[in-house]
């Protein structure tokens, strides 16, 4: 009998630890018993909630052992290229343009992803292969223990998300943009880390209003007395986590509410755009943006970067938020790519607000080449989507090394600012 092929002889493997985690956690993984110096494909696809499927896909060489480490071995095409041990994760697209991902259900099932080993460079897609191994990875938004309150308390409407324990924990307010609706994962992983955070909706949500037509900066206040009141929340404030529009509502809690002592705000204006702000006797009137400053992508989707020109201008100095008035800790997040809003330039003018009125309060960290959706660490980069709202999809920009870097970096910025502000001193989280 003659001898079996070399490759017979081998076991292929792909070895991903850990294969079930929370979402915003590194895995290794590694694929063994190749052939020296093979180059192979590795796969990986996720169906969402909806079924809307999303890929990526690089290309690997073995190194003289037969194996592939995507913590050493750098990819040489594909989705990316370098070694980045998360691309597979960060590089996922839709096959349906402007989809975005984003985990409904946080407490019940985990987004599950399949990696999958083939054993050739297959480019084009055009005949289906077998794999030679497979893994199944399950990512969760909610850690062990992490209980979910929906809530309705008066006007206010969410989830409060409680870590494990018997507390008082440090609370938090989580504020998404003109999304709408009630989006719950950053939320769920906060609390996976020791928060007390609600997210909060403020339109499109149960009995909430349908469409925006302003901002009640009181329906803000009620969910921080609200949050404040909770026998699991410690004294004597609360931060905001805020996104985009949410921003521009987080940075307003920030100037007119006692009760906010650290606020986040990421990619946000610093200004009143679009709607009034109402808070008690004060309305301030927003900036519209003028058709004539918006422009579209070679995709089809809205940039609205270039409608920041009005900063400039004096005539505008009513729209903008005061934050000399802020008692507590602001940490601007930036992306210094933001296809939505000039961001960097927004957060740089309240810097410099701040520091002609003797303040130190103001911290912002910018990321060249990050775009406008900077959200927890290995979450698919998504540089364009469907925006309800506007009913047209948005450009939201970005480089996808540069955004995966900046996501990984703030998050635990993010986490670090809140402890330092929010806990009492003494205390540990």
């Amino acid at each position: 009998m003659g001898e079996a092929p070399l490759n017979s002889l081998r076991m292929v493997q792909l070895i991903v630890t850990p294969s079930n985690a929370l979402a915003d956690e590194p895995v290794s993984i590694r694929a063994t018993g190749l052939c020296p110096l093979q180059i192979v494909t590795i796969k990986a696809t996720l169906k969402d909630e909806k079924d809307n499927v999303f890929q990526s896909k690089a290309f690997y060489k073995a190194n003289e052992a037969g194996e592939v480490d995507l913590e050493q071995t750098p990819a040489l095409g594909g989705d990316y290229v370098g070694v980045h041990p998360m691309g597979l994760f960060f590089s996922l697209k839709p096959k349906k343009a402007f989809h975005r991902l984003i985990k409904r259900d946080v407490m019940n099932s985990p987004l599950c992803i399949s990696l999958d080993l083939y054993e050739s460079v297959n480019i084009l897609e055009t005949v289906t292969i077998p794999s030679k191994a497979s893994q199944r990875v399950q990512r969760w938004f909610a850690g062990p223990g992490v209980k979910r309150e929906q809530i309705q308390e008066g006007r206010v409407r969410g989830a409060l998300f409680l870590p494990p324990g018997k507390g008082p924990f440090p609370g938090i307010i989580d504020l998404f943009g003109y999304i709408g609706g009630l989006i719950e994962f950053r939320a769920s992983l906060l609390a996976s880390h020791g928060f007390a955070v609600l997210a909060l909706a403020y339109f499109a949500y149960e009995d909430l209003p349908e469409k925006l037509q302003e901002v009640d900066l009181g329906y803000f206040e009620e969910a921080a007395n609200f949050l404040l009141s909770h026998s699991k929340i410690q004294q004597p404030g609360i931060g905001v986590i805020s996104t985009s529009k949410g921003a521009e509502i987080g940075l307003a809690m920030a100037c007119y509410l006692k009760q906010v002592t650290a606020t986040v705000c990421i990619n946000g204006p610093t200004t009143i755009t679009s709607l009034p702000l109402r808070y008690r006797d004060l309305v301030v009137t927003p900036i519209e943006h003028a058709l004539e400053w918006i422009q579209i992508h070679v995709s089809g989707a809205v940039r609205f970067r270039h409608t920041t020109q009005y900063l400039q201008n004096k005539l505008y100095s009513q729209n903008i938020l005061p934050v000399e008035k802020a008692q507590g800790k602001i940490l601007f997040i930036v992306g210094e790519n933001d296809e939505c809003l000039d961001s960097k330039l927004h957060a740089q003018r309240a810097m410099d607000h701040l520091r002609r009125h003797g303040r130190s309060s103001g911290r912002m960290l910018a990321y060249p080449g990050a775009g406008h959706l900077i959200e927890p660490p290995y979450s698919p980069f998504c540089f364009a989507s469907w925006q309800s709202v506007l009913g047209q999809p948005m450009c939201w920009g970005g480089d996808p090394m540069a955004h995966a870097a900046a996501q990984e970096h703030s998050w635990r910025e993010i986490q670090k600012f809140f402890r330092q502000h929010l806990l009492q001193s003494g205390r540990k989280l």
